[in-house]
């Protein structure tokens, strides 16, 4: 479903100015794809929020270089299919680049639809290593990730648990053998725990039809699990969470970015949430004067919410867009193609990016560098955990 491209006041007086120097018409036109309905409509809607927010702020500060931004977000409902025709609907209306997609099954497959087309894609949060496969023609790297890949993930989680929580000796693992996001971060979290200071003690599996998940609890529980990692996303760790408060079990919980949106799944108990881990580059408490603005802003145009990762991750990367399209010295009037060269190369280049999730670098491989922190569910909030 197409989305419509909300103008504020500020943006349209700002716009009005540029049309002494830009011609009707002569916009940069920036894509996006993302579930905004759908299971996963929480992660959809944040990304497309962030990016919505980093538009605005840059059209009213004058655009790129003095032309703006026209953003056009599509809805890929979390279907590999429905992305696809997002992508060509996209291609039809002239953008330019490409933010998304949102999740990893979509995401390789468009970025194969964009390698073919040359067409450069910078995903803010779909993790797995196949999207940087597919998004890779002929040798030359057209799709960048903002988010840290499912392998670095299991690795940093490990190695966070070990680090901060040495008197944790038997860990169990609950994830999805059906899906690559869950099962790219569990093979690196299994191989590294090999080096770290605890055990798995168990690893039950689930996939994409299981509605109980008693026996993978069980499994934890019999084998005295201290603490649970959980390589999944949101929905079924909703149920994870209410069937394990039933059957009385009450590990510490450690989720990754996929577990951020589990406090706005409708019909969840949050209480069941609290005391919740998640390794994330975000926290939305964060005293730094560049998060407390951007909490402010999401604030006042969605209703007073607080934005999560995923948020985040969209506005950084409208902004690392913005960054590239600048350091290649890339102009408006260039087709797709032509700002794919460019920008493919200049965002490998640039300067750091100071953004909202980190100080970011991007290797040749499309894959992005920074450093990543915890947040813990305290109150039916995200609140930096401390260690």
């Amino acid at each position: 479903m197409k989305k419509t491209m909300k103008v504020t006041g500020t943006v349209l007086a700002a716009m009005m100015a540029m049309s002494m120097t830009a011609a009707a018409g002569d916009t940069w036109k920036i894509g996006e794809i993302g579930p905004t309905t759908g299971a996963a409509a929480d992660y959809g809607n944040n990304v497309m929020n962030g990016c919505q927010i980093a538009v605005d702020e840059i059209n009213a500060a004058g655009g790129i270089n003095g032309t703006p931004i026209e953003f056009m977000p599509e809805d890929d409902v979390h279907d590999v299919e429905k992305s696809s025709n997002a992508y060509n609907a996209l291609v039809g209306e002239g953008v330019q680049a490409i933010i998304g997609c949102v999740t990893s099954g979509p995401c390789t497959a468009v970025s194969s639809l964009a390698a073919e087309d040359n067409m450069f894609m910078l995903t803010p949060s779909a993790s797995s290593t196949a999207v940087l496969d597919a998004g890779n023609a002929d040798g030359s790297q057209n799709l960048f990730q903002l988010c840290f890949t499912d392998p670095n993930q299991g690795l940093a989680s490990a190695d966070y648990i070990d680090t901060t929580m040495p008197e944790i000796t038997k860990v169990g693992v609950i994830y999805n053998n059906g899906d690559v996001y869950s099962t790219g971060i569990f093979g690196t979290f299994r191989a590294q725990a090999e080096q770290c200071g605890f055990e798995i003690v168990a690893s039950p599996a689930f996939d994409d039809t299981t509605v109980d998940y008693s026996a993978a609890i069980q499994e934890c529980m019999d084998n005295g699990a201290e603490l649970v990692f959980l390589p999944i996303y949101y929905t079924p760790a909703s149920g994870i969470f209410k069937q394990a408060n039933e059957m009385g079990y009450d590990p510490i919980w450690f989720g990754v970015d996929g577990m951020d949106g589990i406090l706005t799944v409708e019909g969840f108990d949050t209480s069941l949430a609290e005391g919740v881990m998640l390794l994330t580059p975000f926290a939305a408490d964060a005293a730094d004067e560049k998060t407390q603005n951007f909490v402010k802003a999401y604030a006042e145009n969605y209703g007073g919410a607080v934005p999560t990762q995923f948020a985040a991750d969209g506005y950084d990367c409208v902004y690392a867009i913005k960054a590239a399209i600048e350091a290649a010295g890339a102009t408006p009037d260039m087709d797709h193609s032509a700002v794919c060269d460019a920008i493919s190369v200049s965002i490998t280049e640039m300067e750091p990016l100071e953004g909202l999730t980190g100080t970011m670098t991007w290797s040749a491989d499309g894959t992005v560098n920074k450093t990543p922190t915890a947040v813990i569910i305290k109150d039916g909030e995200y609140v930096s955990y401390e260690g």
